[in-house]
């Protein structure tokens, strides 16, 4: 009875050790994460590489050519090399002072617009009345500046008016620019007692007269430092306080370190977003150009020199601030 009862088990041992039925394994959390944002951008790469990478070789096969137009209609393309890039450098030297101008410009803007944009997202991250009002109305600009709007917006008389460089003639005999707050002399009398030197007193001057603009354009990088500092534990600033640290101190040791990724984001967000804005003077000439006659290619070939700078200004960007970046180890 005891073998008989034994000998069952025995084989329903060999049956599940059959080295024919094998356990299938689900895929990783990670692998179905990339996946579903292989499937998310999916859209966004199928209408890249049909219609945006037709455009753009076709643009880069323009730089290298000249455009003829046929007695009897339509056009043929004459292969030329690097003659548009050289015309753009040495023939048109508009393009080289637009260029230079536009990034000096540039380089001065971007860090007040990412250090004004932290400086408004560390205070609405406070608890504050009306806390989320204040959110949306730093955020309207950004609104504002886009679409429908923006297009009423540059035909608005006044807009222009203000924006006049000639300014309004107060019957002084001088004439004051409608848009500036503050002068130069204004701040020198201020830091008249400060070894202040004067490149820097003009571009406080710049930033005051420019807040306007900084404001508009820090909407997107305020809600990304937003984010950044809401993903911070409060156990950490709790530690700190329990510690003594002062918010001076929590400030530079937390704070900064822990939305430095955010910092390097926001930066090659605003660089991307100064270089291809629609006030942006490069993109203007460039514009200008394209509408001349046979303008076309070397338009074509200023916009792929400026294609290159943006690059090199990005990278630079990425390799100064990534060294300073502070990942937070999750394990």
């Amino acid at each position: 009875m005891n073998v008989d009862a034994k000998a069952p088990k025995k084989q329903k041992i060999q049956i599940d050790n059959a080295p024919g039925k094998k356990r299938k394994r689900s895929a990783s959390l990670d692998v179905r994460k990339a996946r579903a944002g292989w499937i998310f951008i999916l859209p966004f790469l199928i209408g890249f590489v049909l219609i945006y990478l037709p455009i753009i070789f076709d643009s880069i096969k323009y730089s290298f050519h000249e455009i003829k137009i046929l007695v009897g209609g339509g056009y043929e393309l004459e292969w030329v090399g690097w003659k548009n890039y050289s015309d753009a450098i040495l023939v048109d030297t508009s393009f080289v002072t637009t260029l230079v101008s536009g990034l000096k410009q540039l380089i001065l803007d971007i860090p007040s617009i990412v250090l004004f944009s932290l400086f408004v997202a560390i205070i609405l991250n406070q608890k504050i009345a009306g806390r989320a009002a204040f959110r949306a109305i730093f955020f309207i600009p950004v609104i504002l500046t886009t679409g429908l709007i923006s297009d009423i917006d540059a035909g608005n008389t006044m807009n222009e008016y203000m924006g006049n460089a000639e300014g309004i003639d107060d019957g002084s005999g001088q004439e004051s620019a409608a848009t500036e707050i503050v002068s130069v002399m204004d701040v020198e009398r201020l830091f008249s007692n400060m070894m202040i030197g004067t490149e820097i007193v003009e571009y406080v001057v710049s930033l005051v007269n420019n807040i306007f603009n900084i404001i508009n354009r820090c909407g997107v990088q305020m809600l990304i430092f937003l984010s950044g500092l809401q993903s911070i534990s409060p156990a950490i600033y709790e530690s700190c306080s329990i510690d003594g640290a002062s918010g001076w101190e929590t400030f530079w040791k937390i704070t900064l370190p822990m939305v430095s990724p955010m910092i390097l984001v926001n930066s090659i967000y605003t660089v991307i977003d100064a270089f291809t804005s629609a006030d942006n003077q490069v993109m203007a000439y460039i514009s200008t150009v394209y509408e001349e006659a046979n303008g076309n290619v070397l338009s074509s070939a200023m916009s792929w020199m400026y294609f290159l700078v943006v690059i090199l200004i990005i990278a630079a960007v990425a390799g100064i601030l990534g060294s300073f970046v502070f990942y937070q180890r999750r394990d």
